[in-house]
């Protein structure tokens, strides 16, 4: 009997393994199927501008994203913050931009997002040239984890959300590390449609990327945040805000990176703005 029991207990813990997939497929389709809820219409009016901008196909498939996300992913509010709709959609509405044309894909690591009222202090230990560990306070207004989490600045999203013409969103920042920390740790080579792009994206993000740098130290200007040369990572996270909000720029100054992020996103929003 106890055999049975077990054998029993086997055979449905692999039924429901191998059933899960189809299961979270048919339950993404019966939220992509409901209405998208009114007063979720007003907030992407009132709290995200480029939503008008975009060609009515992707504003569909972007609601339908929408849905998805905000029932899958757990807000968490932080130093007393109530998480409100108006938050959960106006998040949404952003990370998901970045997902548009990725069909059933929506940030598989992902469980969590923890949201402060304002930027939020982060404590940790670094070492000087001589080794000797010193506690470091950063003040910030975004963090991607690696395992499960993003963390965001409810004033600093809604900055980011309110202008989306000036390179610059926290959102489109953090979860651009989180496409890039699909594979593992992030270093700015998220995973690419065939193996065999890798070797023109590296060569092009790496020319790109120290450019960057020796602006940085040089002190000269550049379309991209300064930020962005601080490793390969953060640049990748910098360059996919000014992609989505200062494609023009980018494709004028950059036409190479402008094509290797226009194919990895697949899309062109230079018909956006």
């Amino acid at each position: 009997m106890a055999i049975l029991i077990t054998v029993l207990l086997g055979a449905a813990i692999i039924a429901l393994v191998l059933l899960s997939p189809y299961w979270q497929r048919y339950k993404r389709k019966q939220l992509m199927a409901k209405p998208f809820p009114a007063p979720w219409r007003d907030i992407l009016k009132r709290r995200l501008p480029y939503f008008r901008a975009l060609p009515a196909d992707l504003q569909l498939q972007l609601k339908k994203h929408i849905q998805v996300f905000v029932a899958e992913k757990q807000f968490i509010g932080c130093e007393g913050l109530t998480v409100t709709d108006e938050m959960r959609v106006t998040i949404a509405a952003q990370a998901c931009l970045l997902l548009l044309n990725r069909p059933d894909y929506y940030y598989p690591k992902l469980k969590q997002i923890l949201l402060y009222p304002a930027a939020f202090v982060v404590s940790g230990n670094s070492a000087d040239s001589a080794g000797v560990m010193h506690e470091q306070r950063r003040v910030l207004s975004g963090e991607s984890w690696g395992l499960g989490k993003v963390i965001l600045s409810w004033a600093d999203t809604l900055n980011g959300a309110a202008n989306p013409c000036d390179g610059r969103n926290v959102v489109i920042h953090e979860f651009a590390h989180q496409l890039d920390q699909e594979k593992g740790i992030a270093n700015g080579a998220p995973l690419l449609e065939r193996s065999s792009d890798y070797q023109q994206w590296s060569g092009i993000m790496a020319a790109e990327f120290n450019t960057l740098q020796l602006q940085a130290v040089k002190g000269e200007g550049s379309l991209f945040d300064h930020y962005g040369a601080t490793n390969p990572a953060e640049f990748f996270a910098v360059i996919s805000e000014v992609f989505f909000e200062q494609p023009q720029q980018l494709s004028a100054l950059h036409p190479q990176l402008y094509q290797q992020l226009s194919r990895f996103y697949r899309l062109n929003p230079l018909s956006w703005h």
